[in-house]
């Protein structure tokens, strides 16, 4: 196993964290607008090109996906797990556009539950099945389980934040 098997699912998370903080930088912005920022490239480039490059795999190199995660080639779960991706990596990379904090609240909660399952299959194919193929029981699946905990952690600062911030504003009654 080499050390790029090892780190490609982390390339763009570490990409959207590398946008985030020279966005930060150069627009000079601190507090809630920092924060969400930061989240927002993590949200494209970490989840939506993400996801669209996992769909691209599982959709026009299926056979090979398939035999990197320990899974037969030509099984159709291919398809609907490509289809997923590239739908849910779409609607991530909307949130470059809509910047709406419950749009970004759907997309991260619809990608981690979905993520976080996938994540926990892939606990259970290595337990029970013994399934240590590298995109099963490697990276992968810890990417699967931690990233979803991650966007969670930045989402519910960004609230309390945007919270703090709003109630500073608010004149006394």
């Amino acid at each position: 196993m080499s050390i790029v098997e090892l780190v490609w699912p982390f390339f763009l998370p570490v990409v959207a964290v590398i946008a985030g903080i020279i966005h930060v930088k150069l627009k000079d912005l601190h507090g809630p607008e920092a924060i969400g920022t930061f989240l927002m490239w993590q949200i494209v480039i970490g989840l939506g090109l993400g996801y669209v490059y996992a769909a691209m795999g599982h959709l026009f190199a299926a056979d090979r996906v398939a035999s990197s995660i320990g899974w037969p080639a030509g099984s159709p779960f291919q398809r609907e797990v490509g289809i997923w991706d590239a739908s849910m990596g779409i609607v991530a990379l909307l949130c470059l556009k809509i910047r709406d904090t419950g749009f970004w609240t759907a997309t991260i909660l619809g990608m981690g539950l979905f993520s976080v399952a996938a994540g926990l299959g892939h606990l259970y194919e290595m337990v029970v099945h013994g399934d240590y193929a590298l995109n099963n029981a490697g990276p992968v699946m810890w990417l699967d389980l931690l990233y979803p905990l991650y966007l969670l952690a930045l989402l519910r600062l960004l609230n309390r934040k945007s919270d703090e911030a709003s109630a500073g504003d608010t004149p006394p009654a």
